[in-house]
């Protein structure tokens, strides 16, 4: 059986816990309630986790389907080198970046599923995962015949002689008639 890559599942996790943290957020600050000051830092908190998680990880086997756009946050993510390889790094700042939220009612649950994803992601680095980007591939060639030729042939197909293929044409019909045809009128 294959091996789990816990990050793919942490990453999903993550991404998800960004959402719901900065929509929590969303509606503390719009409904002012008491400690409106910890729902604007989780809409903040929030939008940095999704902008971080928002690349995926390549897998170790197999292919992995890259988000629409994931190219230019995977350039950023990039930048940061080891600080945002290293699922280590990610599993506490998740884990910190949680804590706060967790004073709202309304960013409970964002806290909630945040940890699960940093505990998620603390298991992909004791199993030693790391973040790889996806890299882009050289465009493969189209396909001739609806799939069942493999290459295009490499060799021309036969042709007459050259002589023969450089010969004018007849004036009338292209060619000689050897047997005489009578057009009888009625």
């Amino acid at each position: 059986m294959g091996r789990i890559e816990w990050a793919m599942w942490a990453n999903e996790q993550a991404l998800a816990s960004g959402l719901i943290l900065v929509t929590g957020g969303i509606v503390a600050v719009a409904g002012q309630f008491k400690g409106w000051q910890f729902a604007a830092y989780a809409i903040a908190a929030g939008v940095f986790v999704c902008l971080l998680e928002y690349p995926r990880g390549k897998r170790k086997k197999g292919s992995t389907m890259e988000r629409c756009g994931q190219k230019y946050m995977t350039a950023v993510v990039k930048v940061f080198g080891p600080v945002t390889r290293n699922y280590y790094v990610r599993a506490i700042l998740h884990a910190a970046l949680a804590v706060p939220a967790g004073f709202l009612l309304s960013t409970i649950l964002g806290t909630v599923c945040l940890g699960i994803a940093s505990a998620i992601y603390l298991l992909a680095a004791i199993r030693g995962e790391e973040w790889n980007p996806i890299e882009q591939k050289a465009p493969e060639r189209p396909q001739v015949g609806g799939g069942t030729i493999k290459q295009p042939p490499t060799m021309p197909p036969p042709r007459p002689p050259a002589e023969v293929r450089k010969m004018p044409p007849s004036e009338e019909t292209g060619h000689v008639n050897p047997v005489p045809v009578t057009v009888e009128a009625e």
